[in-house]
Order: C-alpha cells, then sequence, then structure tokens
C-alpha cells in the first residue's frame, strides 16, 4: 500500500496541500512517511494544518493527531 497524510483544520475538514502549497509525498512504508511529517510538522503548522491523519492507502492506521504542542 502507500503510506500518506491527511492535513485537516482546526474543525476535522481535510485540506488541500495544493493549496496551501505543500506537496505530501506517498512513502512505502509507515517509518518513511513518519520521517517526513517530523522533518515538516512546523511547517504545516504554520500555514492552517491543525491536526493529520496517517493513512494506508484508503485505511485509517491513527489520528486525528494534532500538530500544536499541547
Amino acid at each position: 500500500m502507500s503510506w500518506t497524510w491527511r492535513l485537516e483544520d482546526s474543525s476535522g475538514a481535510t485540506l488541500d496541500p495544493a493549496a496551501l502549497g505543500v506537496e505530501v509525498p506517498q512513502s512505502d512504508n509507515q517509518g518513511d512517511a513518519e520521517s517526513w511529517l517530523g522533518e515538516h510538522w512546523r511547517d504545516l503548522l504554520g500555514r492552517g494544518v491543525a491536526t493529520v491523519t496517517l493513512l494506508d492507502g484508503d485505511q485509517r492506521v491513527y489520528g486525528p493527531m494534532a500538530l500544536a504542542p499541547a
């Protein structure tokens, strides 16, 4: 399958990465997807992304997960 992140606003609505000027890559494995998020979460937060959900294909693995520190 293909691992990717769904970007969401504070209400939980899905955001279009292209509209934010972001390209969310599809990864071959969970570790690569999580590494990408670890490198980009601050930028995503600055662009209005409040939460993210990790998907394996169409299946939700976990999330929504807040990007802002608690």
